[in-house]
């Protein structure tokens, strides 16, 4: 599996968070934990990535990943009793957008849940 090692370390990280915290909590508050968790970890985070969307090479719209671990894996951080379409629709999307070909949605609801989407080169 494309980054297993890496993901399994964010999918770890995820975890922790959501155990200390507990659900209810704004996603920025998760953002911002899980971002320090990652570090404490040696990952390399950014958040609010900017990722611009391009139509007939002229770009017209910009969304933002809440997170890049490694410059290897968006992660989509929601806060939700659930995972929609809707979420893992816009996570492909970002991998669409970019060079990044995994994501995570981590779902901080009130049962953590995560969803793993890959998008090959070869796709695009």
């Amino acid at each position: 599996m494309l980054h297993e090692e890496l993901t399994s370390d964010i999918i770890n990280a995820f975890y922790h968070v959501y155990n200390a915290l507990g659900y209810g909590f704004l996603e920025k508050v998760y953002e911002n934990s899980l971002a320090k968790e990652l570090n404490k970890r040696g990952h390399t985070v950014k958040q609010q990535v900017p990722i611009q969307v391009f139509y007939e090479e002229q770009a017209v719209g910009e969304y933002f990943a809440d997170l890049l671990v490694d410059d290897k894996v968006i992660l989509e951080l929601k806060a939700g009793t659930e995972i929609a379409k809707a979420h893992e629709a816009q996570l492909v999307n970002y991998l669409k957008a970019t060079e990044i070909q995994v994501g995570l949605l981590l779902n901080f609801g009130p049962d953590a849940k995560f969803k793993r989407k890959i998008f090959t080169h070869q796709r695009k």
